[in-house]
């Protein structure tokens, strides 16, 4: 399935960062967070809790803009060796100069930069969705949406929430997602990952045209119906959930059941070096699971490409990449 072009909707930059990519930073700069890695060099966790614990070690050593770009390098470099020919990352302002605009802004400016490089050789294409922390609390989202809606256009085209799901409402963010609506930001949030399907009838609230991962609407076929009518997107990531065990194997994952639903879902990688997977490997196993063939693939393509917050030209140049493979 590597051959068919790819489409992700679903990635967090510094949760992408290859395992030898975190090694090699944090040798340069002298910090020792040799306890994150396994014996094979991979980041070692053993449940959610340690996955987060690993997760802010291994990014405390992202901490200037020539960092990020870097990231954004070996990140591309990845997605690439999968077949992936565009990708939305999410980023943070907390974590890219603390909501600081100015900061921000040469931050991103990086970003962009080696983005832009990446695609001038053949590369994806990249774009950044802002997110802010839900358990940094509403305050916090509130700078994160201002740099945002500051910087958008071009590179950063969305805006969305992260974070723990059982941590206050999604209408306590609402004045951040009305700021980013009004600069025009595509919305996402994050729900129905850890949240049942309430979380996800939350998130809706908030006017998102995506929800981040939203599996947890099969446990509710109104709500199911609901997402089809509408046409919201879930950007569904299988081996993450798998690997964090909300299921415990890919037959028993709910992708098949909401497309056959006529649920509008894409396929992402989430984090992808902490499950051990890449876009390629999401797709062998889907096809295995649930015998999807080329034309099922080529379909959630042209979905993805669909509900991406790029441009129009863009836009037409990835249906157009779809349909000439």
């Amino acid at each position: 399935m590597t051959d068919i072009p790819k489409l992700e909707l679903h990635l967090h930059l510094e949760g992408a960062a290859p395992p030898a990519f975190i090694r090699g930073l944090a040798a340069e700069k002298k910090i020792d967070i040799s306890g994150i890695f396994d014996a094979r060099g991979h980041y070692r966790y053993a449940d959610f809790n340690e996955f987060l614990r690993v997760y802010e070690a291994a990014t405390s050593v992202l901490t200037t803009p020539a960092d990020y770009a870097r990231l954004v390098r070996a990140v591309l470099e990845e997605s690439a060796a999968s077949g992936v020919i565009y990708s939305e990352c999410f980023v943070s302002p907390d974590f890219c100069g603390g909501g600081d605009l100015g900061a921000w802004r040469d931050f991103l400016a990086a970003m962009q930069e080696a983005a832009a490089e990446v695609q001038a050789h053949g590369g994806p294409i990249l774009r950044a969705t802002v997110t802010a922390i839900r358990h940094f609390g509403p305050e916090k989202s509130r700078p994160a949406a201002l740099c945002a809606a500051e910087t958008a256009g071009g590179f950063l085209t969305g805006f969305g929430m992260a974070g723990a799901e059982d941590v206050l409402s999604p209408q306590d963010f609402a004045w951040a997602f009305d700021c980013a609506r009004e600069a025009g930001l595509g919305l996402t949030c994050h729900a129905g990952e850890w949240g049942g399907p309430q979380s996800i009838r939350d998130a809706l609230s908030l006017g998102v045209s995506r929800i981040g991962h939203g599996v947890r609407a099969i446990e509710d076929l109104a709500l199911v119906d609901e997402l089809a009518e509408r046409g919201v997107v879930l950007e569904v990531c299988p081996g993450s959930n798998i690997a964090l065990g909300i299921y415990k194997g890919w037959r028993q994952h709910p992708i098949g059941k909401l497309y056959d639903r006529e649920v509008k879902v894409t396929v992402s990688t989430d984090d992808p070096p902490f499950f051990h997977t890449t876009m390629a490997r999401e797709h062998d196993r889907l096809a295995d699971a649930f015998d999807w063939d080329e034309g099922v693939f080529r379909k959630l393509a042209v979905t993805a490409a669909e509900a991406a917050f790029c441009d129009e030209n863009t836009r037409a140049g990835l249906l157009k990449r779809i349909a000439a493979a």
